[in-house]
């Protein structure tokens, strides 16, 4: 007889055997399964921290496992220097530190009844970004925005705003004023203290053999530029800083031509345009010293224009051009926030503020209160390339006329005259070639700076050489050197011509080949060369001191014309004797 037949009834005892049977065989083979995944998972992780930073990556939720947090806070109670390292790396990874760091301590029964409040949490999100500070202890932070790198200063509304979007985002409220203050003064003391030191830039920064170009734009992209060409990036090696009325820069395109940027610029001949685009390459340079470029021309003669095109292929901002400061506070505030300074439609420079642009051009510092209430200093030290207009020539003092480009801007024909808004349609449909063009030229001269040098310099020789290293890009060798010896010599000219004392001195030594006096004599000497208007004028020294101060800063432009005076202890009663005397004009400083 067949069993088949009744293994298979529903209710027949055979199969309710074999299914019990089928049951037991199952459930065994599972706990053997489960057992061997636990020894293989044992074997496997042997210890709690091993990748634990590579598993943070991908789980920031990783180290607050108890047996991990168990195995931390062995670690740090037992080798505290291997424990920091971790944490740094952890911190990388996107671990929350500060979190972990009272895990910890409730672990270890170090919680002191304490609960974390608002700014306790502030602190907590605002280490979620790179705290760091820069030479002169201003706090930053780098902060991860739609994918991409933004660096705000930690005082500053923009990153408060992320600080507390990020609290709303985590904590689904909105934090304290009082809370916010005081978590903001805990982030500065830690950008401080445990924050490395960066160099922030406003447009232009370097780093090693490279400069980066800030473009300004919402993903924060920048341009790359090296002995090998440029190319836009998208985190640059150095941090930049963005201030209010920043504007961004078009994306630059190769295959450009630097004609096309004299089509803009009211320049008078070929040796302006050359400078004036000489001007533009340094300006591109991250360096110690810029040249300024002071502009004339009578009305309509388009200074406002060729001052504002020059900042927006460098430096676009809302107001391109402002009034310039009365105070070296307000100028020194400008030039922190601002790479390029353009002061538009000047009447004169008092003695004060010459000085103080001189400063700026070649690298300067300004110290002053932090508050009115307390005796912290801040200390602020820049160097910012500037543009100056006016109708007259403004820069009459030597000091300043040595650091300065002078460019005389010729009145525009009717018949030659644009709108504004057809021009400056033009110049941002030519703009990203223009500036891929200035970009080889700064490209070519980082890759020829290092040959030698020329013999004689002129007095911005760090300029000078730059430009002459930038030059086979745009035009012949020596083209720079031709047009910066002739604008020198218009220079000197301009700043004679400005100071009646440097006229009268000039005109006294027409008439013999040498003089020599006290400053007394000179005095009474220079009285006869001039008359009764420029005597009794505010601008014409009363006294043998003050003619004194006079001489040196004349000394410098009347050597150049081959005038020479010097100064010597001897003579009656031991008092100074001045010399003077006339020679070929001396072009040692020339180019």
């Amino acid at each position: 007889m067949s069993l088949e037949p009744l293994l298979w009834q529903k209710n027949s005892p055979f199969a309710e055997v074999l299914m019990r049977g089928l049951r037991r065989y199952e459930l065994q083979r599972i706990a053997e399964d489960q057992i061997s995944a636990a020894v293989d998972n044992a074997e496997e992780i042997r210890d709690p921290l091993d990748d634990l930073p590579a598993r943070t990556k991908a789980h920031p939720g990783a180290p607050f496992v108890p047996e991990v947090l168990a195995a931390l806070a062995a670690l740090r109670q037992q080798d505290p220097s291997s424990f920091e390292d971790l944490r740094a790396k952890l911190k990388h990874a996107g671990c929350r530190v500060t979190r972990l760091d009272k895990a910890l301590a409730e672990k270890a029964g170090d919680n002191s009844g304490h609960s974390p409040n608002q700014a306790d949490h502030l602190v907590e999100l605002a280490q979620e970004s790179e705290l760091f500070h820069s030479p002169d202890g201003t706090t930053f932070a780098d902060l991860v925005v739609n994918g991409h790198r933004e660096t705000q200063l930690v005082q500053s509304k923009d990153f408060e705003g992320w600080l507390i979007f990020r609290f709303r985002e985590t904590y689904r409220g909105i934090p304290s004023s009082t809370a916010l203050q005081a978590a903001l003064k805990a982030v500065e003391a830690l950008a401080k203290r445990d924050g490395p030191e960066w160099t922030v830039h406003p447009r232009i920064g370097g780093l090693s053999d490279k400069l980066y170009l800030d473009l300004g734009d919402k993903t924060w992209r920048a341009v790359e530029i090296d002995s090998n060409g440029w190319r836009v990036i998208d985190e640059p090696l150095v941090r930049f800083r963005r201030a209010a009325g920043m504007q961004a820069l078009p994306t630059p395109e190769p295959g450009g031509s630097i004609a096309t940027l004299r089509h803009f610029l009211n320049v008078r001949d070929d040796n302006d345009f050359v400078l004036a685009v000489a001007w533009i390459l340094a300006a591109l340079r991250n360096t110690t010293s810029y040249p300024v470029l002071a502009l004339s021309g009578e009305q309509g003669s388009a200074k406002s224009t060729f001052s504002a095109v020059l900042r927006a292929l460098i430096d676009p901002n809302t107001v391109p051009l402002r009034a310039l400061p009365r105070e070296d506070r307000d100028l020194f505030i400008a030039a922190i926030n601002g790479h390029v300074l353009a002061f538009d439609n000047l009447s004169g420079l008092p003695a004060g503020i010459s000085d103080t642009l001189c400063r700026i051009a070649t690298g300067g510092g300004f110290a002053t209160r932090r508050l009115y209430t307390d005796l912290n200093e801040v200390i602020v030290h820049v160097a910012r390339p500037m543009i100056l207009n006016g109708i007259e020539d403004i820069v009459t003092r030597a000091d300043l006329a040595d650091r300065a480009i002078f460019l005389t801007l010729e009145a525009i024909p009717e018949e030659r005259r644009r709108p504004d808004t057809e021009l400056w349609a033009e110049f941002y449909d030519a703009q990203p070639k223009i500036l891929g063009t200035l970009l080889d030229a700064v490209s070519y001269g980082l890759k020829q700076l290092p040959n030698p040098r020329p013999g004689r310099l002129p007095r911005m020789a760090d300029f000078a050489l730059w430009a002459t290293a930038c030059e086979p890009a745009l035009w012949p060798v020596g083209t720079f050197r031709a047009a910066y010896a002739g604008n020198r010599d218009e220079v000197v000219d301009s700043v004679i011509e400005a100071d009646p004392v440097s006229l009268a001195i000039r005109s006294l030594i027409s008439k013999q080949t040498e003089w020599a006096g006290t400053a007394t004599e000179l005095l009474n000497a220079l009285n006869q060369e001039v008359d009764e208007k420029v005597r009794n004028s505010k601008s014409w020294p009363t006294s043998a001191q003050a003619l004194g101060n006079r001489l040196t800063r004349a000394a410098s432009s009347l050597r150049k014309t081959g005038i020479h005076i010097t100064r010597d202890r001897r003579g009656h009663a031991g008092g100074r004797v001045i010399e003077i005397s006339r020679t070929d004009a001396d072009n040692a400083d020339n180019c």
